[in-house]
């Protein structure tokens, strides 16, 4: 649910300090990891594969 769309302020309040908080994890990540992090569909292959050594069209491709 995007913040826009959240039905209260609390709500909306809630959503954005979810945001704040995954991008300061990210990038604190990032610093130790020394490189970025994939984004979007890069980091969904990249996820996917290391589950289990396969990518997501293969696994969809069985």
């Amino acid at each position: 649910m995007g913040i826009e769309q959240a039905p209260t302020p609390d709500g909306r309040e809630a959503a954005r300090g979810l945001r704040k908080e995954t991008k300061r994890e990210e990038r604190q990540v990032e610093a130790e990891k020394g490189s970025d992090l994939a984004k979007g569909a890069d980091r969904i292959e990249e996820r996917s594969r290391s589950s289990d050594g396969r990518g997501a069209g293969d696994k969809q491709n069985l």
